[in-house]
């Protein structure tokens, strides 16, 4: 009903008898006098204020006010990046401004680490005729890993579920919400931890793909990435990096193997690497390998892409502290001295071997360094980091240079030479030099930590390379994983994409 030109609504809550009374009332104010029907508004104006009303949440008694020393030590954990003040409502309930900022700047070095870094390093070192083939491997990886892991991804590797496999809880990401905190750490929003942890499931797949570059149709590069990811990615995320994870260490006291990784070596870089491995024995060579020379097309690209690595790499291993912490500028401090050490030494040694010290070996020095100090970043001091650097520059280069030759696998960009040795290397040392006094996470696993990684490596390469070699079996015999003789000879870009990289005429 109207009054006065503005809307009432009658209250649902109202008695009937009282809505009775106010309707008769009303029905008689064009009989009334102006000063009668001043007096009928009054009393329904205090008939409609006496009437039952329901209870709200917004009337309910409000929740007791934190003390001064409550919000003084609540705030004292946001600035340490600590567990917040337990049983306070605190006042900065929602994501820490400062740590989530990071976080979302983490987010996007590492994008940046695929997109373009990645892309370009790679596509550098193919020949040109092949160069997007790289590029849209890179594309449509990211975006089909993308769809799998709002649907279903993020919440089998972080799902609760048991040991070695989330569960379903989270799926479209239900529950997953920006001004929630505590699915990754304390201060950072949830969905921020979602789309950091997206970024790692978008680079691991693509760097198998080095090793079968120039020579895999792209129909068989997704559909073996869809089935790697559920089988091996998405389980070995979970075993590491979740509370309830098989080798997750640090946050599961029921580990059947109590290892550390900081940023990925176990989930990334060995997974990554020796499913390249084994992918690329299976493929066979490129055809004319060891018979004509296939030189990188644009080592200009692939110092470019090294260089965009690098800095996102920053992202990688400091965003893994999950804050803005002295946990992060030391995985920051360690991850700079390592790759850089790492890529003098192997341009050294080339130079001493080889009589020249070339542009890709310093960049593939630096790659190796910057995967070596990966699952160790946040645990070791700068020392641990430089001998770590030499080591990165020694142990990989000899995997490229002789091991590669020595057993005859055409892995086409050193994939497994960089990611697969390089990750295991890091892993290993990361049980020899992890320090309490960096991170107090090692405190209670120092003791035998070393067998604890070792274990890790070895299950990490297991389930990698048994699962990789299913699956390439399956998707050769289904779809194929190479294209023709022909196809490959004219190169993969004007025939699978119609396009070509360089338009010269």
């Amino acid at each position: 009903m109207t009054l006065g030109g503005r809307v009432i609504k009658q209250g649902p809550s109202l008695p009937k008898k009282t809505n009775t009374y106010l309707t008769y009332q009303f029905m008689k104010l064009s009989l009334c006098s102006f000063t009668t029907r001043m007096a009928l508004l009054a009393a329904a104006v205090f008939a409609i204020t006496l009437a039952p009303q329901p209870l709200r949440a917004q009337d309910a008694a409000p929740a007791a006010e934190p003390t001064l020393e409550q919000r003084i030590a609540d705030l004292e954990a946001y600035v340490n990046n600590g567990a917040r003040t337990e049983g306070v409502e605190s006042k900065i309930s929602g994501p820490g401004p400062g740590h989530n900022a990071w976080q979302m700047t983490s987010t996007a070095l590492v994008l940046f680490m695929t997109l373009p870094g990645l892309a370009l390093f790679y596509g550098g070192l193919v020949r040109s005729k092949n160069i997007l083939s790289i590029l849209a491997m890179c594309l449509g990886i990211a975006g089909m890993v993308t769809i799998l892991w709002w649907a279903v991804g993020y919440s089998l590797a972080f799902g609760a579920g048991n040991a070695f496999v989330g569960d379903l809880s989270y799926a479209f990401f239900n529950g997953v919400k920006p001004g929630a905190t505590g699915a990754g750490y304390y201060w950072i929003s949830d969905s921020i931890w979602a789309m950091f942890q997206l970024t790692f499931a978008i680079i691991t797949p693509a760097l198998i793909f080095g090793a079968t570059a120039e020579r895999m149709k792209f129909s068989a590069v997704l559909l073996f990435t869809a089935i790697w990811m559920f089988v091996v990615y998405f389980p070995l995320a979970h075993m590491v990096w979740s509370t309830t994870g098989f080798m997750c260490g640090p946050l599961n006291p029921d580990a059947g193997i109590k290892a550390i990784d900081f940023a990925g070596g176990t989930v990334v870089h060995m997974s990554s690497g020796w499913s390249a491995l084994v992918l690329c024995i299976i493929l066979g060579p490129r055809l004319g390998f060891g018979k004509e020379p296939m030189p990188p097309h644009s080592m200009v690209l692939c110092m470019v892409g090294t260089g965009m690595l690098f800095v996102g790499w920053f992202g990688f291993n400091a965003g893994s502290a999950l804050g803005a912490d002295a946990i992060a500028s030391n995985a920051f401090a360690t991850t700079f001295l390592c790759a850089a050490t790492a890529g003098f030494v192997w341009g050294m040694i080339e130079w001493v071997l080889k009589g020249k010290p070339s542009v890709l070996g310093f960049c593939s020095g630096i790659v190796a360094g910057l995967v070596v100090i990966t699952p160790a970043a946040g645990f070791v001091n700068t020392t641990a980091a430089m001998i770590m650097g030499v080591l990165a520059g020694i142990v990989p280069f000899f995997a490229v240079m002789y091991l590669k030759k020595a057993l005859g696998y055409d892995d086409a960009l050193d994939t497994f030479g960089v990611h697969g040795v390089g990750g295991t290397l890091g892993a290993i040392l990361t049980g020899v030099f992890a320090d309490p006094s960096v991170n107090s996470v090692v405190e209670g696993l120092k003791a035998g930590l070393l067998v604890e990684q070792l274990k890790a490596c070895v299950f990490t390469i297991v389930l990698s390379v048994v699962a990789t070699a299913v699956i390439a079996l399956i998707v050769k015999f289904t779809i194929g994983l190479r294209p023709t003789a022909e196809v490959e000879t004219q190169g993969l870009d004007i025939n699978e994409h119609g396009e070509e990289g360089y338009l010269l005429d």
